[in-house]
């Protein structure tokens, strides 16, 4: 029985449906998922020697040369390096996955320069340990760069940021017992360090320094992180960083550092330390605000020629004292609002040489005085300086305490 017209028409629709549907699958056969490398050779590091066949050296060379991303896997525990290996560098990326266990890199051995470059873009880094190295764990000098699950440990510097290395993120990873254990040397574009574990370095945990202020306004969030038996766990100047619910633990100088433009330091957790909490000198513009501080034997947090700077709703309980205000700029003066010292074992606020603004705080039961505020007499027979603060809505009569107002000599700022 011969088909009707429109029968034919829907079988002719029914055909083209399918054929459209078959070709779609097709095509999403042949498109690369979320986390998948499209046609991605890889390459497995079997030799722990230097160099030679199956050595992570050959396999640079030969992720080097490949049209697509590579990814480069090591097969061993251990690799011991005798000389410095060519760069990570290819343009479309190189992934480098430690054995199971992860795997060590030791440098010992090498008389100078990185144990890892990274010179190209789209470079990740995960499960490596970089051991003993002279100078430098990673050097990164170019965009796109992961670190995750890493240990460095005993170099002089564990990762060290260019200037022209943006987008990095460095997360769960463990920094120890090196001089610095991350370094940039700039702002960093969407740059940032998360859930990391920073410990007993010789100089600092994180260290961003420039000599001039850095004007592109690209903040490296630093966030969630954990740093103990620091000398300084955190130490910037000119370089925009958000320090963001962090803990740091032990200081032996300072938790942090801030001096120039950029810092923010909001909501972190600081606690014991034979010195100082935060230290903000010579800074400009500086938000210190929403951070705890317990058992430092000295301020929870100094300000010293410093300007323009906000100290606000910041608790400070079981230390030494609670703020200090030391040399500022008149015309540029800080300000203290909202913050609460509880307990102090000296004062609860020190003016000494400024004028800051003080709105709001609480001084409860000092054991010295609520706020102390003195000239500054310099050594040299300079005029003295005047400590004109602005006082509104303070409560420091809790506990009886007084407030004491005389002179300082510069010896009295050196305390």
């Amino acid at each position: 029985m011969p088909l009707s017209r429109r029968s034919a028409v829907s079988i002719a629709v029914f055909v083209l449906l399918g054929v459209f549907v078959g070709l779609g699958y097709w095509y999403e056969s042949r498109q690369v998922k979320p986390g998948q490398i499209a046609n991605s050779p890889s390459i497995d590091v079997t030799s722990a020697d230097d160099r030679g066949p199956g050595t992570l050296r050959e396999a640079l060379f030969k992720a080097t040369a490949s049209a697509a991303e590579v990814t480069i896997t090591l097969k061993v525990p251990k690799i011991t390096l005798a000389s410095t290996l060519p760069p990570f560098a290819n343009a479309r990326g190189i992934r480098l996955v430690g054995a199971a266990q992860g795997t060590e890199i030791d440098g010992d051995a090498l008389p100078a320069g990185a144990v890892l470059d990274v010179a190209g873009t789209n470079v990740t880094f995960e499960g490596v340990r970089i051991r003993n190295c002279k100078a430098t764990g990673i050097v990164l000098r170019a965009e796109r760069f992961t670190l995750r699950g890493a240990d460095i440990e005993g170099c002089d510097v564990g990762i060290d940021v260019a200037e022209n290395a943006n987008q990095i993120m460095l997360e769960r990873n463990r920094f120890a017992k090196n001089r610095v254990g991350v370094r940039f040397a700039a702002s960093n574009r969407n740059g940032v360090v998360v859930k990391n574990e920073f410990s007993e370095h010789r100089d600092a945990g994180l260290w961003a320094v420039r000599s001039e202020p850095d004007e592109r306004g690209s903040a490296i969030t630093v966030r969630d992180n954990r740093f103990t038996k620091e000398r300084i766990g955190i130490l910037t100047a000119n370089v925009a960083v958000l320090v963001e619910r962090n803990e740091l633990l032990d200081s032996r100088e300072a938790a942090m550092q801030l001096m120039g433009t950029g810092a923010v330091a909001r909501g972190n957790r600081i606690s014991r330390g034979a010195a100082m909490g935060i230290v903000v000198e010579n800074a400009r513009a500086a938000v210190i605000e929403e951070n705890e501080f317990d058992g430092f034997a000295a301020y929870g947090i100094m300000l010293k020629g410093s300007a323009d700077t906000l100290v606000r709703a910041n608790r400070v309980h079981n230390s030494g004292y609670g703020l200090a205000f030391v040399l500022g700029v008149p015309r540029n003066p800080s300000s203290a609002i909202e913050n609460t010292i509880i307990e102090p074992k000296f004062n609860g606020i020190d003016v000494i040489g400024d004028s800051p603004i003080l709105r709001n705080n609480q001084v409860v039961r000092p054991r010295a005085l609520a706020l102390k505020v003195i000239d500054f007499q310099p050594e040299d027979g300079s005029p003295k300086v005047r400590s004109v603060p602005f006082l509104e809505g303070n409560n420091f009569s809790i506990g009886g305490a007084t407030v004491a107002v005389g002179d300082a000599k510069q010896s009295v700022v050196q305390r």
